[in-house]
């Protein structure tokens, strides 16, 4: 049997392992073997290319320092203090309380640099008061869903270091370019937001309150401090995106271990509406006490050891597909469209397919090194592709079949998977536009750096 043959054979087995609910670790894995023993690819290289991830992966050590930043953030109550302040901000506003969330999934992405954790957080928290607010679960659960994606295109993000790590680009320069493509997708989903709820009048409104939203901005400090901290010291270089991971898994094991007995000292019940805390005690948030601190790290570590080997063996796999010529075909393929815009809005047609399957640190492993030199070949800036890459990759959190962000706010808000669909929707139109609009204006990713 010819190996072509072979190749297609296993390519359909692991996807009937995929469809059966198999990890997609183990599809990438036995996939990436069996397709080594039928092109003849020493197994030895295997394990040389796993040991190799792990060995020159200085800049993938950010990766799990800031999964432990969202869990610290939101353990503290930091996340917390953050919704509250964009519902005082914004809770005037018919479907305030929707845009508060979308705002708030914006600020802890902004110091988590995680999809999924910002769904999981932000949903958990919000969704009760949506649905007595009068929305609709389902509109709530999407909307917490939707939120979600910008959790790797505002900086720190994951996949922007682990798309930096594997096209060698500047990680600070990535986390810039993603400032304002992630500012725009805020704003368009709450554009979503206010046109569906004035349509069906949801959401009880609450008056503007300058003297509201400056103490909520006051309890909302210490995230306002870190985010800062994060920002500052990538884009003045004072430290690398690796050191920026440390220095808030720091700034939020401290914030939330005083915390912690201040608040016992000042008998402040955290549970409490705004309007009935002293002033004084917006200066802290609920905290935890020093011996939690290994759950929190046990829990961000599980994540990570999940996200970890998928890097490893996708760039394993990324090797055989290089056997076997991948890139040249895709390359054929893309050349053969023309120009700059064909050849752009083709790579993006196959990210928004691949996002439709897979989850996003998959397609960017793979596909990233097809698609990048490319689009850099007809005059695309390396940094601007990156960001229309991810961009593209973040809208599969939200598009069936595959879906992730979906799955987890289904997950946290007990709505089943397929009802979210007739809301998120909406959600993924207004995001279509913003990518295309990043593709079209490079200057939306660059225009922040430095000497462009």
């Amino acid at each position: 049997m010819a190996d072509g043959t072979w190749i297609t054979l296993i390519s359909l087995a692991v996807t009937v392992l995929f469809m059966l609910g198999t990890p997609v670790l183990l599809v990438i894995f036995y996939w990436s073997i069996l397709c080594s023993l039928v092109i003849g690819l020493p197994l030895d290289n295997t394990g040389n290319e796993l040991l190799n991830v792990f060995k020159d992966g200085f800049a993938l050590l950010a990766m799990p320092l800031f999964i432990l930043t969202g869990d610290l953030i939101n353990k503290s109550g930091i996340a917390k203090r953050l919704s509250d302040f964009a519902y005082s901000c914004l809770g005037w506003l018919r479907g305030g309380l929707a845009m508060a969330a979308i705002g708030a999934c914006g600020l802890f992405a902004a110091i988590s640099g995680s999809n999924s954790a910002t769904t999981a957080t932000i949903g958990s928290m919000l969704h009760p008061e949506m649905t007595k607010g009068g929305y609709d679960e389902r509109f709530s659960a999407a909307t917490a869903a939707a939120g979600g994606t910008v959790g790797i295109i505002i900086p720190p993000s994951i996949i922007f270091i682990v798309y930096g790590f594997l096209m060698n680009l500047p990680i600070s320069d990535l986390f810039i370019a993603g400032i304002i493509p992630g500012a725009l997708m805020v704003l368009a989903m709450m554009g979503v937001c206010f046109v569906v709820s004035v349509m069906n009048k949801w959401g009880v409104l609450i008056a503007l309150s300058p003297f509201r939203v400056l103490k909520t901005a006051l309890g909302a400090w210490l995230g306002f401090f870190a985010i800062g901290l994060v920002l500052w010291g990538i884009y003045t270089g004072k430290f690398s995106p690796t050191e920026a991971a440390g220095v808030t898994v720091g700034f939020g094991i401290i914030a939330g271990v005083l915390s912690y007995p201040i608040n016992k000292m000042m008998k402040v019940d955290q549970n409490a509406p705004i309007d009935e805390k002293p002033v004084t005690s917006m200066l802290t948030v609920e905290g935890f006490r020093l011996w939690d601190v290994p759950s929190v790290v046990e829990r961000s570590a599980q994540i990570a050891g999940i996200l970890t080997p998928l890097i490893a063996v996708s760039v394993v796999m990324q090797q055989v597909l290089g056997t076997l010529g991948a890139a040249e075909v895709i390359g054929d393929l893309l050349r053969s469209m023309g120009g700059y815009y064909p050849i752009l809005f083709t790579a993006m047609a196959m990210v928004f397919v691949a996002g439709m399957i897979l989850e996003s640190l998959p397609v960017t492993i793979i596909m990233a090194p097809i698609l990048a030199p490319i689009a850099a070949s007809v005059g695309v800036d390396p940094v601007h592709f990156a960001v229309i890459f991810l961009v593209g990759a973040s809208i599969g959190f939200i598009t069936p079949p595959y879906g992730l962000n979906l799955y987890v706010a289904s997950g946290v808000t007990g709505v089943p998977y397929f009802r979210l669909l007739r809301y998120s929707t909406l959600y993924l139109g207004s995001l279509l536009v913003v990518w295309i609009c990043v593709a079209l204006i490079p200057d939306l990713a660059l225009f922040l750096l430095p000497n462009r």
